[in-house]
């Protein structure tokens, strides 16, 4: 079997690409990377009224650089002061920089990165790029090694803007069907515009992913992985209407983004591709979530929640996986009728409210679907006791990759704990200490402690790295797409230690039982905890 690090490695550099070449473009042209190169050293604020930016979004893109090795950041959030030094990669690194133009030009004037759908008439802008990368961009690949790693790696990034969103396309409209990955097929036979499809695949040859003869086309080993993992690009391209704006995040106004009309569509992220790509990259996680509920409702039945809250229950299928795991393989699943299990669902989005009552109808499971708001679990409760008489507290609480999507409130209490995150935080372009960030979720976790101390809130959560540990781990993490997406996008992703230490704080403790975390190494970016006041 062949060896696929070399291959997880590269698509971990493709999402890394997604995120720093419209970063570093932005910053090139204002004049950002070459006013660090002639200073050395600047403090965040000094770039901010230089350059008269919105400081928490030019936060969020430095660190990006940073993770890539571009520069050098440093957070004292002591004196609450980030500072950016260039290193010995800067000179070489901004150097090239402009090859990222042709890329982000693309998603600027065209809808080829951010659409589902490939439009015929951008493909000779398309076919353009991929010539050029595939003579390097006309570059002399230097003969030291570091600065040839360098070439490499911007090259690398290019290379995700090229196949990142049409592997999201390709894999959304069914293009990698079994029978597809399996079989030697002509264009024709698989797409209404076999043109359009074949400049795509001729350049997919090029590097790799399929061979081609006689005009008949077929997945290589390479291919296959790609096509497996399609997924995991969808993410990140999804925030790509996002970058498409990195301008105006940064240097223009910060909340033309995010202020839509209450039945607007999000401006800022595909939705649509975000929750393909989600469903596919949560599939390892909900394996070790199932453990977890089936040891819980095996226990002794006066041991056991009444039921469960899925808080952001998103289409319900969450839940409905729960209810199956917990019917066929635990002892409360042969006690239902004299111990039913009420199961709740909730969110913040009707439309989700809707989709959840349609699809838990149709697999013939009883639930209550109501409107919450994470920021608010008094409201929950309170809407729960008086309307279904039930507890909020007899239930077990779960959700994924939440909490740092929560509304943003100022602490209102501020501490004097110094925050112990690497992370850089924005709320519509204003920059956030970590301090407060830290504040901000000790206060959010508080709220809960009363409703979940007995039977625990379980948690799958996001989670940042520091940049020195990205840079030292590159190839290996897609730490830095975590950060940028997130970090423009106003959500608060701090550290494993960080949230089990607030957790501590706010008198819920992690059950090292059922704590996990991928991958399971000092750069771990995902965790599972089973938190409760026990």
């Amino acid at each position: 079997m062949t060896d696929k690090t070399p291959l997880r490695s590269t698509l971990f550099s493709h999402l890394d690409g997604l995120v720093t070449a419209p970063v570093a473009v932005s910053l090139l042209n204002k004049g950002v990377l070459d006013y660090l190169l002639e200073k050395e050293t600047c403090s965040l604020s000094d770039l901010q009224q230089e350059f008269k930016a919105n400081e928490g979004y030019l936060n969020v893109a430095l660190r990006t650089l940073a993770s890539q090795g571009f520069l050098h950041y440093e957070v004292d959030n002591t004196l609450n002061k980030i500072t950016v030094k260039s290193n010995s990669n800067s000179k070489v690194a901004f150097d090239l920089m402009p090859l990222y133009q042709d890329v982000v030009t693309l998603l600027e004037e065209t809808e080829l990165f951010t659409s589902v759908e490939i439009a015929s008439e951008a493909i000779p802008k398309l076919q353009a790029v991929f010539q050029k990368y595939q003579n390097n961009f006309g570059l002399t690949l230097f003969e030291n090694i570091e600065e040839r790693q360098l070439q490499e790696q911007v090259l690398r990034h290019i290379e995700g803007y090229l196949v990142g969103p049409i592997t999201v396309s390709l894999g959304m409209t069914g293009m990698f069907h079994k029978y597809f990955m399996e079989t030697s097929f002509r264009p024709e036979e698989f797409h209404r515009e076999p043109e359009v499809f074949k400049v795509i695949l001729d350049f997919l040859t090029f590097l790799g992913w399929f061979s081609q003869k006689n005009g008949n086309y077929q997945f290589t080993e390479k291919g296959l992985f790609f096509a497996k993992r399609a997924t995991a690009y969808g993410v990140t391209v999804s925030y790509l209407p996002m970058f498409k704006r990195i301008n105006d995040l940064i240097f223009g106004n910060p909340k033309q983004l995010r202020d839509v009309a209450i039945n607007e569509e999000e401006k800022h992220v595909n939705r649509e591709m975000n929750v393909w790509g989600s469903g596919g990259a949560h599939a390892t996680y909900f394996k070790i979530i199932d453990e977890i509920i089936i040891e819980l409702f095996n226990r002794p039945i006066a041991e056991q929640p009444k039921g469960i809250l899925d808080m952001g229950c998103g289409n319900g299928a969450f839940l409905q996986h729960i209810f199956e795991v917990i019917e066929r393989q635990t002892t409360r699943g042969k006690m239902l009728d004299d111990y039913p299990l009420f199961l709740v669902g909730a969110d913040y989005n009707q439309a989700a409210l809707k989709v959840t009552r349609a699809n838990l109808i149709k697999a013939d499971i009883w639930a209550k679907v109501i409107w919450g708001d994470i920021g608010r679990p008094d409201l929950l409760a309170d809407d729960l006791k008086e309307n279904y008489n039930i507890a909020l507290g007899d239930l077990l609480n779960v959700r994924t990759f939440l909490d740092h999507n929560r509304i943003w409130e100022e602490p209102k209490i501020k501490t004097n704990g110094v925050s112990i995150s690497s992370g850089a935080f924005a709320h519509r372009g204003k920059r956030i200490s970590n301090n407060d960030v830290e504040a901000n979720l000790f206060e959010h976790f508080q709220k809960w402690a009363p409703y979940v101390e007995q039977f625990g809130l379980l948690i799958i959560e996001l989670h940042t790295i520091s940049p020195d540990l990205a840079v030292a781990n590159m190839g290996s993490t897609a730490a830095t797409a975590y950060d940028a997406t997130h970090g423009f996008s106003d959500q608060f992703i701090v550290e494993i230690e960080v949230l089990q230490k607030v957790a501590e704080q706010a008198g819920l403790h992690p059950n090292p039982m059922f704590f996990k975390k991928f991958p399971n190494t000092d750069y771990a970016t995902i965790s599972i905890n089973l938190l409760s006041g026990n």
